[in-house]
């Protein structure tokens, strides 16, 4: 089975910084990754993603154009029982409530956690094994 995870986040190197944090489950085919740089970029990833099982979404909440609270209901319309965790530079209850609230499953403040975050890919692997 081909678990994917889709991080979206406008900032480039958000991709080579999880391409190393994840090399070796990368590398071992636990799961791949895909990275879009705009809400509506991962809108066609998630439309596409297919046949791939799409296991969790993890996007940035300040992006241009469409945000990433405004990218979350439209997720979580087209694949709902995906996961989506939120990342922000900006941790204040106010955005922590407003994701929650609009359906995200958890909020990760940058710098990401990455332990946490592991913490969270794994309990999510091991239920679609």
């Amino acid at each position: 089975m081909n678990l994917l995870i889709l991080v979206v986040d406008d900032e480039p190197d958000v991709e080579l910084l999880f391409r190393q944090q994840f090399r070796r489950d990368l590398r071992a085919g636990r799961f791949t990754m895909e990275f879009a740089q705009s809400a509506a970029a991962a809108l066609r990833c998630i439309s596409a993603a297919g046949d791939a099982s799409l296991i969790l979404i993890l996007s940035d909440i300040n992006m241009p154009g469409m945000s990433g609270l405004e990218l979350l209901p439209k997720a979580k319309a087209a694949r709902p029982e995906v996961p989506v965790i939120m990342i922000t530079a900006y941790g204040d209850a106010e955005t922590k409530r407003k994701a929650l609230e609009s359906g995200a499953d958890a909020l990760f403040t940058k710098p990401i956690d990455f332990i946490s975050l592991r913490t969270e890919i794994d309990t999510r692997v091991e239920r679609a094994a």
